[in-house]
């Protein structure tokens, strides 16, 4: 118990790193950590370093494992199944692609394209940039391990049963006709050696860092703005509990935004410790990675009306529920 408590604090919460900050802001900024810019200063400088630091670790271990999980081979694993035990296993493989939602987009026309079921490939589609491995650790590096292993099983769930529905509505007809030609062949991938997985992992830690940078120093941006210069008072008076309104809004407010989890989860830490609900932080997350404006035109182009319309609406719904039973019972995870 006392090592994992010395885990959360020091790897995942890295309080070593505040402290380090927080020495740097009053002794060489001459700013009170206490004040609202030194506050500021003081989110900031500890929040992109810590992403950035588990960031790059995180994407490291996952890349390597992935590499010995090619798309021919996760096809040929993921083709032995049928039903909803292919959505749960193609919902958990989505957990170890840290993707966004654009990203996602390609390597979902590569598997419909090598022949899985449209469901199976949707609950990919969903899961992915709604949960990974690194959004677990960082999610409890800001809140704790309740929080984010509730969120992970959550966002499983409506992968699954989004890519379920899709199945039983035999929606195939409303996927575009380029998605299902030049079938891909069902080469043996080839086997890497050490080096060759280190450095994919290394080149994949570069190109997803090159990726979400911007959208790291925005979120934490604004997440310290959030956190030291808005009232509570007025985010209260907007996204408090007790307004009704609340996950929907922050749903909807998330859309035109593209980010990823990593971007939104200053934002969550800053909305919840003004007295946000936290399933209205959550609502916020999953709208802005999983119904992203830039993503859905890009689905828009591999997938027809009345099926963007229904993946739209799948989440759209999924996310709702999430976000009032985590308002409704959010005290149960804090």
């Amino acid at each position: 118990m006392i090592i994992f408590e010395w885990f959360n604090n020091q790897l995942l919460k890295m309080e070593w790193l505040h402290d380090l900050v927080r020495i740097l802001v009053e002794n060489v900024f001459g700013l009170s950590i206490g004040s609202r810019l030194g506050g500021s200063i003081h989110f900031f400088i500890y929040d992109v370093i810590k992403i950035f630091i588990l960031l790059s670790v995180l994407i490291f271990g996952i890349s390597y494992i992935q590499s010995f999980f090619p798309p021919e081979r996760t096809k040929k694993i993921l083709g032995r199944f049928n039903g909803i035990t292919a959505n749960i296993l193609s919902a958990l493989l989505g957990t170890v692609t840290p993707f966004c939602s654009c990203s996602s987009i390609p390597l979902f026309i590569g598997f419909t394209n090598a022949g899985l079921p449209i469901g199976v490939t949707f609950s990919f589609l969903i899961s992915s940039p709604l949960v990974d491995l690194a959004s677990v650790l960082l999610l409890a590096s800001i809140f704790n391990w309740k929080i984010a292993l509730a969120y992970v099983i959550v966002g499983l769930i409506l992968a699954v049963i989004g890519g379920t529905i899709i199945s039983k509505s035999n929606l195939e007809k409303y996927v575009e006709p380029f998605v299902y030609n030049n079938k891909v062949a069902d080469a043996e991938a080839e086997e890497l050696t050490t080096k060759e997985r280190i450095d994919f992992a290394k080149d994949q830690v570069l190109d997803i860092i090159q990726k979400v940078w911007l959208y790291i120093l925005i979120g934490v941006g604004i997440g310290a703005a959030i956190h030291n210069w808005i009232p509570e008072s007025v985010i209260s008076a907007l996204l408090g509990q007790d307004k009704w309104y609340s996950v929907p809004l922050a749903s909807f407010v998330g859309i035109p935004m593209y980010a990823d989890i990593f971007g939104t989860l200053p934002i969550a830490e800053a909305l919840v410790a003004k007295g946000v609900g936290l399933g209205t932080a959550l609502a916020f997350m999953m709208g802005v990675t999983a119904l992203s404006l830039p993503s859905m035109i890009m689905l828009k182009k591999v997938v027809k009306p009345k099926l963007l319309g229904v993946f739209i609406g799948i989440v759209t719904v999924g996310i709702l529920i999430i976000g009032y039973t985590f308002n409704a019972f959010g005290y149960l995870f804090m």
